[in-house]
């Protein structure tokens, strides 16, 4: 049996989706996400073998979602969509096949054999994704993007990752791992990742320790590991 995620906003969608992949006898269907923050921490957890995900999504879509997973949980990927063909040769490389609504079981067996050949393969899925411009954080009711430039620094702790602002702080289900590969956050201690246009200062410590000093006044460690990146990247010796 192939373990499958289907992620759509639309929930008929998602339970007309489910009743056709049980309908082949080839799926488990391992659960349904309505948007991108609910999938991530479940592809983290279930590791579905093949994700079904709906492009067209409200705050983040398919491909951003794309962007957001860690490299070592990727999933096959499967886009489901209302897009016509013409318009969906511009998503062929960033997925293994393309379903369009209403999907058709003949055409869903054609990619049951796609699945089942990659899946004997073994091999990684690796898509091209786009760099995150925003990054997706929980709140009560519903999701709050975030533009880099707002971000003084992310820490993660036993709670979660948590994003930090000059006046506030939000959780979100990305990792530091994912943050610093597809961002321009830069990794300055194991917990943490500090945005440099946010820094104000670099206090040297004892035995090559380092803080920044953020424009609000917070204060980020800087480890011995990372010390001479950061002073790499900000061209100071």
């Amino acid at each position: 049996m192939i373990r499958a995620l289907i992620v759509d906003d639309e929930i008929h969608a998602r339970e007309e989706l489910e009743a056709l992949l049980l309908e082949t006898g080839e799926f488990a269907v391992l659960g349904k996400c309505g948007n991108a923050l609910e999938a991530i921490p479940t592809i983290r957890r279930l590791r579905p073998e093949v994700l079904f995900l709906d492009i067209q999504m409200p705050q983040i879509s398919g491909l951003e979602l794309l962007s957001m997973i860690d490299a070592e949980h990727m999933p096959n990927v499967v886009f489901v969509t209302a897009f016509d063909e013409y318009a969906l040769k511009a998503f062929e490389e960033n997925a293994l096949d393309y379903l369009l609504k209403p999907v058709e079981p003949r055409r869903l067996g054609k990619t049951v054999e796609k699945l089942k050949k990659r899946i004997i393969q073994g091999a990684r899925p690796v898509y091209a994704t786009p760099e995150i411009r925003k990054i997706p954080c929980a709140i009560s009711g519903g999701i709050k993007l975030l533009d880099l430039a707002e971000v003084e620094f992310v820490r993660s702790d036993l709670t979660g990752v948590h994003v930090v602002c000059s006046r506030a702080e939000f959780f979100t289900e990305l990792t530091l791992r994912v943050l610093e590969q597809r961002t321009p956050l830069l990794r300055c201690h194991k917990q943490f990742l500090i945005n440099l246009d946010q820094a104000d200062e670099i206090l040297l410590r004892d035995g090559l320790l380092a803080e920044i000093k953020t424009r609000s006044g917070k204060r980020v460690p800087v480890s011995r590991r990372n010390l001479k990146r950061l002073k790499e990247r900000l061209e100071i010796g």
